[in-house]
């Protein structure tokens, strides 16, 4: 038997429009306020299911927050419920960032926005730890967990170890620690119970919907249907400008940055400083904490922060000529937009019906927990890499900026001790960072 939500099409997708454009906060705060809006508030869906298809998403590689919504938007309202939750959660975010990236070269040495971003610096070092504190707690519980974390922090920090070499060896790690010790690689549920917010449209004992049933003839159409829409742009890339032009470079590296990066958005961050920094040179370390801060005040996922990448990379680059410089970066950000999120609608279309029929037996593997561990050693060695090049701007051999550091320690404090929200903190650094500008 299978039933349908009595949720309109149009009820969700005014929803997930309107998230789209408030979905402030990064990850935890967009997950907090899909959970308040849609289980405590509207009772759309049980506390129970919300939860089950979170630790579904928190498992996958790629932005949790945006799998989330498209596989909330998918159990109310099949493929076309998915494709709308998804699509909106990114799109307003997209606009946004293409403005602000082409406001910041263009303008970005004015004194008001160059004051911003000084201060804004120091609070995006307090979040990327932040981060590393959320993560880790949730994460690193005995001390396998931690030896690993220690491992990977290593790898990257001293031996400069690719993420991906470093994802494989943690999930081998898990693999021979899930055989040996399995206790100890037990992916760790929720941090909060789970509560009773009353009866919901999408209840613990609604009857699974017809098109959450598992099906091999259904999975086959989803990865062909995926497989067809990444090769054709791919292939229209190579076509038009060759493989080793930028466009199709970006196509193919954000593409392999959505598959191999486990954690949600901090975890994609190493990854794209390691390319799109250092192996490619799109960009300046500089201008890459600079759009991790743009991100971070802008709404939808933090993963867009690769729209900021590509657009200063198509930008600076002049892909179609020195007149066109907003179209070349336009073109680039759309791109890289395209092969970041596809493989996300892939995962939820073609993983939530079994997650569905698994509803009551949910297991998590040993491998995904030993990557989610590895995880957080690299990103705090994004945060170290931040906060040398914000408080040594010249290097090392030059002086240390006292007041990035006292203003990066004050938002941490007022972050993880504080709980403060984000994006005042954010807002607190830039006027914080204006007044110092003006008085240096």
């Amino acid at each position: 038997m299978s039933a349908e939500p009595p949720i309109s099409f149009g009820q969700a997708a005014l929803f997930w429009l309107k998230l789209g454009w408030i979905g402030f906060g990064g990850p935890a705060g967009q997950i907090a306020l899909m959970h308040r809006e849609l289980v405590e508030r509207r009772h759309w869906i049980s506390e129970h299911r919300f939860l089950h298809a979170l630790n579904y998403c928190m498992l996958l590689p790629g932005p949790e927050a945006q799998q989330l919504a498209t596989y909330l938007g998918w159990l109310m309202h099949r493929t076309r419920g998915g494709l709308v939750a998804g699509v909106l959660f990114v799109l307003p975010s997209l606009f946004v960032l293409i403005g602000l990236s082409w406001i910041y070269l263009v303008f970005g040495q004015m004194p008001l926005v160059e004051g911003l971003f000084y201060g804004i610096k120091s609070a995006v070092i307090a979040i990327v730890a932040q981060a590393v504190w959320r993560i880790g707690g949730r994460t690193l519980r005995n001390p396998a967990l931690w030896s690993i974390a220690a491992l990977a922090f290593l790898a990257i920090f001293v031996a400069g170890v690719p993420f991906p070499a470093i994802v494989a060896g943690a999930a081998l790690l898990g693999v021979l620690g899930g055989r040996w010790f399995p206790a100890s690689f037990m992916l760790a549920g929720p941090t909060a119970a789970e509560k009773n917010y009353g009866p919901a449209l999408i209840d613990d004992e609604t009857p699974r919907p017809a098109h959450a049933h598992f099906r091999w003839s259904r999975l086959a159409v989803v990865v062909a249907c995926c497989a067809l829409l990444w090769l054709a742009p791919m292939l229209g890339l190579m076509a038009v400008f060759g493989w080793s032009h930028t466009l199709t470079q970006m196509g193919w590296f954000f593409t392999k940055a959505a598959l191999l990066t486990f954690g949600g958005a901090y975890a994609v961050l190493p990854y794209v400083w390691q390319g799109a920094v250092v192996h490619y040179g799109w960009l300046l370390p500089a201008q890459m904490i600079d759009g991790l801060a743009l991100g971070e005040t802008t709404p939808g996922p933090l993963i867009m922060v690769v729209a900021f990448v590509a657009f200063v990379g198509g930008y600076g680059q002049a892909l179609f000529g020195p007149e066109a410089l907003f179209l070349a970066g336009a073109a680039a950000a759309a791109v890289v937009t395209w092969f970041t999120f596809l493989p996300s609608f892939l995962f939820i279309f073609a993983g939530a019906p079994l997650i569905e029929s698994t509803r009551n037996e949910a297991r998590f593997n040993a491998p995904l927990t030993a990557i989610t561990a590895a995880v957080v050693g690299v990103i705090l060695n994004l945060a170290l890499f931040f906060a040398w090049h914000v408080f040594w701007p010249q290097g090392f051999a030059g002086s240390f900026d006292g007041w990035s550091a006292a203003l990066a320690l004050l938002a941490g404090v007022a972050l993880i001790r504080g709980k403060a929200n984000v994006l005042l903190v954010i807002l607190g650094c830039g006027l914080a960072g204006l007044c110092l500008r003006w008085i240096m």
